[in-house]
């Protein structure tokens, strides 16, 4: 048995019945990662609903209302496992009032399934989904032309589908775009290769899934360790202990590596790292642990840790890309809170300087006053206080950020930072 290499998040996207959710079903009915009581319910369901066999998008559908519509409406997760890798998968909605759950589900996805009916090709949303991936910078993207049993499995289709799609994905700057033709339904190239294609000698969806590279970007990112909690025990056992507890975000992080603490700019050296209560010599992104430093300085929750040669420049002035989540629209001079890591400060909206419009690639809609539910574009943002952050094109992780209500505590929008102004 070959043993696991690592975690995939990835996530699917594509318009209303292109079939997102039966090729989810597909794969975890057929990687064998569905429970026999699941898939029993599914049954009674597909049969209560006259269908002559078990409807495998109910696998996903799990919202009352979107079995009812027979439409996915809320961003669905599902974890399952092969002997090669584990995945975290998000089934995401195709409708587009609901761009916003895509962008929740996307955000930290490594790769994404962009679904494509055979018989329609590339549509409006198709462009739409593909602009997202764009701005999220997801690494890999697989475009699925599903249906293939539609259209007889026809090649010509399929190359002609696969060729105006990588033109779009090339002018929107995503680097690699792997197309797969499908039949979810019939599981055709979705775990199994399909009989029917003989002319595709390209993998199924589940092998490109299990050995597409992961981790690379965080991994080789500069190396950030934003602090949750610092650890001082006091006790007669260690009476001088201060460590100071986190995830490291990117990177990885060695005993003897001289850091910057920002935004006060205080400059130390890693003198010892913990790993769940073992001292070890260095750690790298997603490990959780715990930081000893030489010199005792002033760092609290919030604060960021970083190599001092990499550490990133601290503003209170940033431009960023920024998709709205909340019925409550933005304006300028909006204020609200900015999270950015284990950090949440105080911002106002100062400039909107364009709303992007996804059906025209990436086109802009300049001065458009306000964003509302669903809009996604450029932002100038003054915060109270300065915020170490790095560009999104650099981490995704260190370089996004929530804009909060101070009223509520209402999630307003997500952001993807472009820089520091004149940075």
């Amino acid at each position: 048995m070959a043993t696991t290499i690592g975690t995939l998040r990835f996530a699917t996207a594509g318009s209303v019945d292109d079939g997102k959710s039966t090729l989810v079903g597909r794969l975890l009915h057929d990687s064998k990662s569905v429970l026999t009581d699941q898939l029993e319910a599914v049954e009674r369901a597909s049969a209560n609903r006259g269908q002559d066999g078990p409807d495998l998008a109910l696998l996903t559908d799990g919202l009352r209302a979107e079995r009812e519509q027979g439409i996915t409406i809320d961003v669905a997760y599902r974890y399952f496992a092969t002997p090669r890798r584990r995945f975290i998968l998000a089934d995401t909605p195709g409708h587009v009032q609901y761009t916003r759950n895509m962008v929740t589900g996307a955000s930290t996805a490594e790769l994404t399934v962009i679904l494509v009916d055979a018989r329609n090709g590339v549509v409006e949303q198709t462009r739409r989904h593909a602009a997202i991936a764009a701005l999220l910078r997801v690494p890999h993207v697989v475009l699925a032309v599903n249906k293939m049993d539609l259209v007889d499995y026809r090649e010509p289709v399929f190359a002609t589908i696969a060729e105006e799609f990588t033109a779009c994905a090339s002018e929107l700057g995503i680097p690699e775009i792997t197309a797969i033709p499908i039949s979810a339904l019939a599981g055709d190239n979705v775990v199994e290769p399909s009989a029917h294609m003989d002319w595709y000698g390209g993998p199924t969806v589940l092998e490109h899934l299990e050995t597409v590279p992961v981790g690379t970007a965080v991994a080789s990112a500069a190396p950030r360790f934003p602090v949750q909690y610092v650890i001082r025990p006091q006790s007669a056992e260690h009476p001088d202990y201060r460590g100071y507890a986190g995830q490291i975000a990117s990177g990885v992080l060695r005993v003897g590596d001289p850091v910057t603490v920002l935004p006060s700019g205080l400059t130390s050296t890693i003198t010892g790292i913990d790993a769940l209560g073992t001292p070890v010599g260095e750690a790298w992104a997603p490990q959780s642990v715990t930081l000893l430093l030489a010199d005792d300085i002033d760092i609290s929750r919030g604060d960021l840790i970083a190599p001092s040669a990499q550490a990133p420049a601290t503003t209170q002035d940033v431009r960023a890309t920024v998709c709205h989540l909340n019925e409550r629209p933005l304006h300028v001079s909006s204020r609200v809170l900015l999270k950015h890591g284990t950090r949440t400060v105080k911002a106002v909206v100062r400039e909107l300087p364009h709303r992007i419009d996804l059906s025209q690639g990436l086109a802009h809609d300049t001065d458009p006053g306000e964003f509302a539910v669903n809009d996604i574009g450029s932002m100038v943002l003054h915060t109270a206080e300065p915020l170490p952050l790095d560009a999104y094109a650099d981490s995704r992780l260190t370089g996004s950020f929530l804009l909060i209500s101070p009223a509520d505590g209402a999630v307003l929008a997500a952001g993807m930072c472009a820089g520091a102004i004149g940075g």
